[in-house]
């Protein structure tokens, strides 16, 4: 029963844990079975949603040029967007026949509302456009990764304008009803048109000209409807029919009739079902064929919708077999390296687990104490887990990371409140007049908790700097922090409450089972030993930490640096790129024998090829540009980097193409930072192309040069054959033509009008009226494409236009309404901030620039350099609150210093933990030191809380002996916290080469270097500095609530 009401926050809610411990441990026990159901119905996915919200644009422009395309339609567009609030970047790419704008807003901002602004400003912008451009359409909303499933159709008895028939009105119909799923791409095969192919020399021969072959086609496959009748009891509709809807109909649709007879369509063209210009072709296994790929929406669970998908596809699988057509549907499942990370994971977190709770037992040598202590983490965890899921954070690697990483804390908070609940129980049952074990508990837990409090809001303001972070780095890291503190948080509210109510229950009554543990005295002399040797000796102890932390800080200059380290995921994403301008056929024929030498590694399991674009989609490559999806065998970190030395081996006997080998989330990492699939992008700006293709190749030529440079490429390179018509306006004028007339027939004869739809059951396929096959062919013949002139005359392209072979560019790209060049490189055998640096330095010496133009460099070394100035500021500021913090719960200044020694000698143990490891510091590693800072500081805080509370609460005379039992007492609870989260991190550091361990590796090894010299620190040279420096007096204890505390529950 409460003698008085307890004082405080704190003391009312143990009071209560304490009163209604039945009530606690009933609700603990269904948040757990509530936890566990979250976790089964929880999103999963390797990283968190690190892409900023963007919106695609696309924009067909339909014959024109890329240069035409930048400045009547992306520049229209631009402007039109350009002022949108929250903006952060906008960038463009104009090609032949198509404009691609994309902009980045704000991370904060509302992704629907910004889709919602963007519409309306394109609708102004669309009448900007010129005639014949198709409105501007925002692309579907996808998620970070985007790619969900990628699978593929081949047939050896279909044709592959089948192939394409079924993939685009059977295939992608259904997947495109799955809930999640946002677009499916379809790559390859041929797109059924009826085609009126028309021979120039019969148009001559009949007297007619192409627009009326355009006009008569149109006519014939027109659709009109007529209405209904209403009678004096219903109303019926017309149902009218009549158009063409197959070639054979088409044929005898007449262009011309007069005394001498009819002119048909069939008698000037050849009309036949035939493939609609290509833009893009699809391979798989080496074999022609359809390669669909499916995007996810964004915020869906990848894990469920790929199931989804996949029974989707099984689903159709038995119709596909019966017709001859082979589905592949797993040439890349990012959901295996989801599946095998979040393993390697949970792995890692259980061997930790199993470690934890035999160093629990061990130390506290009682199954009730060690089970007590041990209940804290599943309730923390679970608690955590059941909120991140609450803030719409998914389960993944980085929130799994945070997590592991709070295990130490979690039980710290349990085992401090138990095993200073267990030595008062044994201290009160040696009393001649034993105090009530409820208000023993109650005071034991009360001692403690304030000194804790402030150790846990220490530790948040450290990791706020984490949370903090900007752009991609912050979107990686923000959901670790948050994990953390979170768990930290919810470890607190168990220590107050499920921690005294289990003691009470388990602990009280059982004076026969409460005993010290053999361990904990074997240690405790052992301890006192080596202390009374070392406590008179502070300055040659300080001397030694000093040299110490001084050498380890002198290496760090000479460390590598890089944002995150490759990811093994099992699968690889295979970029080639021969020469501007090969055709969809020559990049086939090179990419079957990539695929046929790939396929000889082992290791390899499927190839697919992607040439060129599919319709619709964000990318913009042409047809001289391949996209390979190699998928691997399941393998362990260190087989996964050999096979990638086989891959690269096999990619370097094929000459006159580049390559660029990367991991899939590795590349989607790499283009969120620049805008490519290359680690480092060095961005010129300017205004005259001609200067920016020149500039290029010299930055190209210098890059090429620096050690360690790679997969070097001009993105935008120039050399591309172009067939340039220049019209001749006095003899257009002779001939009575325009220059509209003139070019409307050119895009018709080579790029085909569509003039008409035609239906085959519920399939719409395009009626396009172009040149013959042999006529389009031939380039030779351009010139003398027929015109025919106002008065009934033909006139030859030759007759009014200078007709040539250039050269030009396949795309236009802006950066910030910018146009740029880029040259993209990737790093081999160096890390890539040295390797930027050393790049800059080049670059500035060997590159004159022109007036008006100027070098950024983009890319992953750009972003790591960003997030560190960012974390090393945001640091700053988090120790001044921590300062302020540690100034407010000690009594003295000196003590304050104390506290904050312990920083840098952490900070020795992570270096040479780092340079063990390879000396490489990512950033992973540099989070890892933050985190390893919190977990030092919670360590001091509490050793240098327990001086305060003997001297101040028990009245002890601050002296060596004082000084040395203190220590002595937070021996095990130092010992146990330190072991307690390095082996709940062992499995991480030693499995850092593993998929799913790339980022949380480099992390953990960090923090276990810290955790030796930290904890050597704090045992062995804080009590002789504590005796030399600290100032520890009788009176009121600043860190412990309200004084003396309260009488307790009994």
């Amino acid at each position: 029963m409460i003698a008085t009401r307890p004082s405080g926050l704190q003391a009312g809610i143990i009071a209560f844990a304490v009163r209604f411990r039945g009530i606690v441990i009933a609700l603990a026990t269904l948040l757990v079975f509530y936890g566990v159901y979250g976790l089964t119905q929880a999103k999963y996915d390797v990283f968190p949603e690190f892409a900023p919200p963007q919106v695609g644009i696309q924009t067909e422009a339909p014959g024109l040029g890329p240069e035409q395309v930048e400045l009547l339609v992306t520049r229209p567009i631009e402007t039109a967007i350009n002022g949108v609030p929250g903006i952060q970047s906008l960038r463009s790419t104009s090609i032949q026949g198509l404009s691609v704008v994309n902009v980045f807003f704000d991370p904060a901002s509302d992704i629907y509302r910004d889709r919602q602004v963007v519409a309306e400003r394109l609708a102004s912008a669309a009448q900007q456009l010129p005639q014949g451009v198709q409105p501007p359409a925002i692309t579907p909303l996808t998620s970070s990764t985007s790619t969900v499933l990628v699978a593929g159709l081949t047939s050896d008895r279909r044709s592959l304008m089948d192939l394409r028939t079924l993939a685009e009105w059977t295939v992608r119909r259904r997947l495109l009803a799955v809930p999640g799923v946002a677009d499916v791409l379809v790559f390859g095969g041929d797109t059924r048109s009826i085609q009126v192919q028309v021979h120039p020399e019969r148009l001559v021969q009949y007297g007619l000209g192409m627009s009326e072959v355009l006009a008569a086609a149109r006519q014939a496959t027109g659709v009109r409807g007529a209405g209904f009748i209403d009678t004096s009891n219903q109303r019926i509709l017309f149902q009218t029919e009549g158009q063409a809807l197959h070639a054979r109909d088409l044929a005898g649709t007449v262009l011309v009739a007069s005394d001498g007879g009819r002119v048909t369509l069939g008698q000037v063209a050849d009309l036949a079902d035939a493939p609609e210009p290509p833009i893009g072709a699809a391979a798989v296994e080496g074999k022609p064929g359809v390669v669909l790929v499916v995007s996810e929406q964004y915020g869906a669970n990848t894990i469920k919708v790929t199931r989804a998908v996949e029974a989707a596809l099984d689903d159709l699988r038995p119709a596909l077999t019966r017709q001859g057509v082979n589905l592949n549907s797993s040439l890349f499942r990012p959901a295996n390296f989801i599946s095998t990370a979040l393993s390697n994971i949970r792995t890692s977190l259980i061997l930790g687990g199993i470690l934890v709770i035999a160093v629990l037992f061990l130390f506290l040598f009682n199954l009730r104490t060690a089970a007590i202590a041990c209940t804290a983490i599943p309730l923390s965890l679970l608690t955590a887990t059941l909120l991140l899921e609450q803030l719409g954070i998914s389960l993944n690697t980085m929130t799994l990371g945070g997590l592991a990483i709070a295990i130490g804390e979690v039980v710290d908070d349990a085992v401090i409140g138990v095993e200073n609940i267990m030595r008062r129980l044994h201290q009160n049952r040696r009393l001649e007049h034993p105090r009530p074990e409820g208000r023993v508990v109650f005071d034991a837990v009360l001692e403690v908790r304030s000194a804790v409090v402030y150790a846990t809001f220490a530790v948040i303001l450290v990791f706020v700097p984490i949370i903090a972070l900007p752009g991609i780095a912050g979107r990686l890291f923000a959901p670790l922090g948050i994990a953390y503190i979170i768990a930290v948080l919810a470890s607190l509210v168990v220590a107050l409450t499920v921690t005294p109510a289990l003691s009470l229950l388990w602990l009280t009554g059982r004076a026969e089972e409460i005993a010290d543990p053999p361990v904990s005295n074997w240690s405790r002399g052992r301890y006192l030993h080596a202390l009374e040797r070392l406590i008179d000796r502070p300055r040659q102890l300080l001397l030694a930490a000093g040299a110490l932390t001084l050498l380890s800080l002198a290496a760090l200059p000479f460390f590598g640096g890089g944002f995150i380290p490759e990811l093994k995921e099992g699968h690889y994403i295979l970029h080639m790129s021969a020469a501007p301008g090969t055709s969809l056929e020559e990049s086939l024929r090179i990419g079957a024998r990539v695929t046929s030498a790939l396929r000889q590694i082992p290791e390899v399991r499927s190839v697919s090829q992607q040439v060129g674009r599919a319709e619709k989609a964000g990318d913009t490559w042409g047809t001289h540009y391949s996209e390979f999806n190699v998928d691997l065998v399941p393998q362990s970190g260190e087989e996964f980097e050999q096979t990638q030395g086989r891959i690269r081996q096999v990619l370097s006997g094929f000459v006159g193409v580049n390559f660029s080998l990367k991991t899939f989330l590795t590349e989607r990492v790499e283009e969120t930072l620049s805008g490519y699939t290359a680690a480092v992008a060095v961005n010129l700006f300017g205004d005259d192309l001609s200067m920016l293709d020149a500039k290029a190749q010299e930055i190209a030529r210098v890059l090429a040069a620096v050690p360690g440079a790679s997969e070097v490429q001009v993105q935008s390179p120039p050399g591309l054959p172009q067939i340039s018509i220049r019209l001749r306006n006095a003899d257009l004028a002779q001939f009575g033509l325009n220059a509209v007339d003139v070019l409307d027939v050119v895009r018709a004869a080579y790029q085909g009008d569509v003039v008409g739809q035609t239906y085959d059951g519920d399939r719409v396929f395009n009626v396009i009226t172009i040149l013959d096959r042999d006529s389009r062919g031939d380039p030779a013949r351009i010139a003398e494409l027929p015109f025919k002139a106002a008065d009934g005359r033909f006139v030859l392209l030759r007759q009014v236009a200078d007709v040539s072979m250039t050269s030009g560019r396949y795309q236009v790209q802006h950066d910030g309404a910018r146009r740029l060049q880029s040259v993209t490189a990737n790093v081999a055998g160096r890390d890539v901030a040295s390797f930027v640096q050393d790049a800059r330095a080049a670059i500035a010496a060997r590159v004159q620039l022109s007036p008006g133009s100027y070098v950024a460099f983009a890319g992953a070394a750009e972003a790591q350099s960003q997030a560190q100035r960012t974390l090393l500021l945001n640091s700053l500021l988090a120790a001044v609150g921590i300062v302020i913090l540690l100034a407010v719960a000690t009594r003295h200044w000196r003590n304050l210093l104390l506290i904050l020694a312990n920083l840098p000698f952490a900070l020795a143990g992570g270096v040479i933990a780092v340079m063990l490891t390879g000396g490489q510091l990512t950033l992973g590693s540099m989070v890892g030191f933050v985190t390893l800072f919190g977990i030092t500081l919670r360590n001091s805080i509490m050793m240098i809380s327990h001086y305060e509370h003997l001297v101040s609460a028990e009245g002890r005379t601050w002296g060596p002996e004082t000084a040395m039992e203190g220590a002595a007492d937070r021996l095990v609870p130092i010992v146990m916290t330190s072991l307690v989260t390095g082996l709940g991190l062992l499995p991480l550091a030693i499995g850092m080469g593993d998929p799913g361990r790339e980022v949380e590796g480099p992390m953990a090894v960090v923090i276990l270097g810290g955790l030796l010299t930290s904890m050597a620190l704090n045992l062995l040279v804080l009590p002789a500095l504590a005796l030399m420096f600290g100032r520890f007096e009788r009176g009121h204890d600043v860190l412990d609530e309200g004084g003396t505390p309260q009488p307790a529950p009994a």
